[in-house]
């Protein structure tokens, strides 16, 4: 071939995936808001959790978190720079509703209110998670998760959220990670409220299945031209060798942390075959409750970071499985001890794209924390750059081979409070210094500011 007619390879920017293909960040309220006693606003349980020594990394708390709360128009500001078209963050219940239910706070409607219309003033497409994990404290003193009044209480809530916000707000998604924040808040009692056993799980998880679909339904009927959807934590499993017990242990941990609540939304039950623990739910489940549980979601959420490697235990009640510790197999690391196999968000896709009932995939959370050094006014976060490149080409290949993949989210818009581990790690395309609330766009922020450009 001449030499002058030697190609270029192609640039790897969003423009490979298509002008359809949805590309934002996402943020979660009481991670970065602050405010915790401002106007109305009510304790929700991480007010409460966060205030109990030894439960949280040095003792921090969200109360004033990056004060989005009186600095969001910077934030949104910084995202327009950053050539991020679509901002994805939830609404903090105790602040619309700081009764749970009944009264409704003018002064937290108008906050959200303002956060939406800045967005939309500067091109950019809110999309609302109704529920990340802050339940008000009032509802948790009734029992919050494990008591069934949670449907109506949720259904309540939603109402309020639609009626008020569903004029400009059209994307919307109803749960954040029930995985999460019933297994580390029901179960393990690492998160708010800091529940643990079968007897606070199991209740946790129906309920929560029962509030997923319920949300579906009114944010349905309230919102013309809503596009509903529910987001899912997720992590590819393997097993730490073909022996026939880690196999098994390995289809269990699969069953718990990636099946347990699409499978009921798409009218297929619990996945009790593969983790028999499971039958223990039927004490809760009442007549019409597995119907109740179907929704027909515009877009599923999957929230990826990692895979976990898993092996038969004797001594891990009811699972009998173990999640073999990174730190302990030799792999790169992230500062949260998460392994980095840029596969795993692949595979996620794959393993969704089996459902027959999703229709639409979109990866509402990916991103990593690493050590982050301020030099000269400037993070140069290497690693962070170089995990998001090697992650989107999984997703690229994904969609290359033709699989349902319409959208990417980093997570997150700046460093936060990171529930449990406090402010050590940091996530951010954006560096906060919590004692001046300083911002500093990283090197990933301007990497990921470039490969969006127009």
């Amino acid at each position: 071939m001449p030499k002058n007619k030697t190609s270029k390879k192609t640039k790897f920017t969003s423009k490979k995936f298509g002008e359809d293909f949805v590309w934002g960040v996402s943020v979660a309220a009481y991670q970065i808001e602050g405010a915790h006693e401002k106007h109305d606003k009510s304790p929700s349980i991480w007010d409460t959790f966060t205030s109990k020594p030894g439960v949280i990394h040095k003792n921090e708390t969200g109360d004033t978190a990056c004060d989005f709360y009186h600095s969001y128009k910077e934030d949104i500001l910084l995202m327009k720079a950053m050539n991020i078209s679509n901002f994805r963050f939830s609404l903090s219940w105790s602040r619309i509703l700081p009764k749970g239910i009944g009264d409704v706070s003018a002064r937290g409607i108008q906050f959200y209110n303002e956060v939406i219309d800045f967005c939309m003033e500067h091109n950019i497409i809110p999309w609302v998670t109704l529920y990340h994990w802050d339940l008000p404290q009032v509802l948790q003193d009734k029992g919050g998760w494990t008591n069934r009044e949670i449907v109506s209480w949720f259904e309540y809530f939603t109402t309020v959220c639609a009626t008020n916000f569903g004029d400009r707000v059209k994307h919307w998604m109803v749960l954040n990670e029930p995985m999460v924040f019933t297994g580390a808040g029901h179960f393990l009692g690492v998160h708010a409220p800091g529940l643990k056993g079968l007897k606070n799980f199991l209740p946790a998880i129906h309920h929560a299945v029962l509030c997923q679909a319920a949300g579906g339904r009114i944010l349905r009927e309230r919102v013309s031209g809503a596009t509903i959807g529910t987001t899912f934590s997720c992590s590819y499993i393997t097993p730490v060798n073909k022996k026939k017990k880690n196999i098994l242990a390995a289809e269990k941990a699969d069953a718990l942390l990636n099946r347990l609540f699409i499978e009921p939304s798409l009218g297929l039950g619990y996945p009790v075959a593969a983790a028999p623990i499971l039958k223990k739910l039927k004490k809760y489940i009442q007549p019409g409750d597995l119907e109740d549980a179907v929704f027909d979601f515009d877009f599923i959420g999957i929230q990826n970071y990692t895979r976990e490697v898993v092996k038969h235990s004797y001594f891990i009640p009811y699972l009998s499985a173990k999640i073999v510790d990174a730190k302990n197999r030799n792999v790169q690391t992230t500062v949260m001890n998460w392994e980095v196999y840029p596969k795993s968000i692949y595979k996620m896709i794959k393993k969704f794209n089996a459902y027959e009932g999703v229709k639409k995939i979109i990866i509402t959370e990916n991103g990593a924390a690493f050590e982050d050094n301020v030099a000269n006014g400037f993070v140069n976060d290497i690693e962070r750059r170089k995990f998001f490149k090697q992650y989107l080409k999984q997703v690229y290949k994904a969609k290359e081979k033709g699989l349902k993949i319409d959208g990417y989210f980093v997570w997150t818009l700046m460093d936060n409070f990171e529930w449990a581990e406090g402010y050590k790690p940091r996530f951010g395309l954006i560096h906060v210094n919590f004692e001046t609330q300083e911002r500093i766009v990283k090197s990933s922020g301007k990497w990921f500011a470039k490969f969006l450009k127009p």
